[in-house]
């Protein structure tokens, strides 16, 4: 018989939004998470304190009815501020179309929102400092630690969903199950690739009246090669500032052990940041360092009754905002699929097992890559002039054939296109920048027929 209950581990917002999907569907969830209710906790909202919300994110949060509640909890980034090491500043729109900007967002009060909408509706409940301790997947049933008390029980799953995260228990014990090598090329496999960089999060607090005391509408970047910091605005006139570091060497989370190096080292390399964060040293040691790793594993399923979802299966770096995304996607497309099998659902979860991963597992390991490259642009590229003249070529190609040639950021962050596809056109439409900038230093000395000839060819 068709299912009619379905348990997903962890609360976060994809965990969330996938039960709200499942129980429009009809379904009963029970949604269990390792963390206390952040509703009434004091605890921290996860991995950061705010998110860039972009498209791929936004369509799923319309599907399921809630962007007219969301949208008063965003604040539109039209594009970069990039601050150099003089302190001057450049602003790089990320688009050149209205509705072509990202929003911040607080990750804790989205998660919050998607709480409550779920257990609105009646038919989910959700379940708090409930870590998982054992899943037997041929009994079908899941063990909890619970937290506080520390009692375990054990609760039997008709389908069990992983959305925990990128330390996902589900997904260890899956690849535990099917005795997974951490590298395998000819079968299953568990990745967890480091990428030797880390993060420590910082404030610029609100100013008088709770005036931003730099531009509000804007990602703000100070791109400085091996290191960059960032800072993303927040609805009370803050902004959540992001320190990305080397783990080892000069300037690394490792050299700067004392108040006064790291204070001497924002003087030298930020001094127009430092003199909006008062509370540097302070939070530079009180708050955590948050490390920074790519998930990367198959299979994404396992004995027909267990599926990751989000960071469980494919946890990425953060660097072109599309983890939320990405995941939000992840729980759209799962909805997609049930309702291609809905006629016979009760007899096709294999099959909407198995066509979810098809569709979902290249496109995760697509944006796994983009991540990784947009570092490197975040912190070095957007400083570089040749950079800057294909950013702009880019756009004026976009202009001429809107429906061939799209800029990559924007096919990532403002189109549904599979992020395969995105990067696979974003490579040749790389190609064709580089060949239509080698010798040029402004747009006005490019050969646009030859720019049609290439995109003719290439692109379409």
């Amino acid at each position: 018989m068709k299912p009619q209950h379905i348990t997903v581990i962890g609360a976060g917002p994809v965990g969330s939004l996938t039960a709200i999907y499942l129980a429009q569907r009809g379904y009963q969830v029970s949604v269990f998470e390792k963390r206390p209710d952040m509703r009434n906790s004091n605890i921290s909202a996860g991995r950061s304190i705010n998110l860039a919300l972009a498209n791929r994110g936004i369509h799923p949060l319309n599907e399921v009815g809630l962007m007219d509640k969301i949208e008063k909890m965003l604040i539109p980034m039209n594009g970069r501020m990039v601050h150099d090491i003089q302190g001057n500043t450049n602003f790089q729109a990320y688009g050149q179309r209205e509705h072509e900007v990202i929003y911040s967002i607080s990750r804790g009060e989205l998660n919050k929102l998607l709480m409550n909408e779920a257990q609105a509706t009646g038919s989910v409940d959700i379940h708090f400092c409930e870590a998982v301790t054992d899943i037997d997947f041929e009994q079908k049933t899941v063990s909890f630690t619970n937290e506080n008390s520390g009692e375990t029980t054990t609760h039997p799953f008709e389908l069990l969903i992983g959305a925990d995260g990128s330390g996902s228990i589900v997904r260890k014990a899956i690849h535990q199950q099917l005795g997974s090598k951490e590298h395998s090329e000819d079968g299953p496999f568990n990745r967890f690739d480091q990428l030797g960089h880390s993060y420590k999060e910082l404030c610029i607090p609100a100013g008088k009246d709770k005036n931003f005391l730099i531009e509000k509408k804007a990602l703000h970047i100070w791109p400085r090669g091996e290191y960059m910091l960032i800072a993303l605005p927040n609805l009370d006139g803050s902004f959540t500032v992001t320190l990305f570091l080397p783990n080892e060497g000069e300037n690394s989370f490792a050299e700067l052990t004392t108040e006064e190096s790291v204070t001497a080292f924002f003087k030298e390399q930020f001094a127009d940041a430092l003199a909006v964060i008062p509370t540097l040293a302070e939070d530079f040691f009180a708050n955590p360092t948050g490390h920074l790793a790519t998930v990367r594993c198959d299979p994404w399923h396992h004995a027909n009754n267990t599926l990751l979802i989000g960071d469980a299966a494919h946890g990425i770096v953060p660097f072109h905002g599309q983890g939320m995304n990405c995941g939000f996607e992840d729980a759209g497309v799962l909805n997609q699929i049930l309702d291609k099998f809905a006629d016979n659902e009760h007899d096709n979860w294999e099959n909407v097992f198995a066509e979810y991963a098809a569709e979902r597992q290249p496109n995760g390991n697509a944006i796994a890559d983009l991540a990784l490259d947009n570092y490197i642009e975040m912190r070095s590229s957007v400083a570089d002039p040749k950079y800057l003249l294909k950013k702009e070529l880019a756009f004026e190609l976009e202009k001429r054939h809107p429906d061939h040639f799209i800029p990559r950021y924007s096919m990532v962050m403002f189109h549904l296109l599979p992020y395969a596809d995105a990067q696979r056109r974003g490579v040749i439409q790389n190609e064709i920048l580089n060949e239509l900038t080698a010798n040029a230093t402004e747009v006005a000395e490019v050969d646009m027929d030859l720019a049609d000839k290439l995109i003719g060819e290439r692109l379409m």
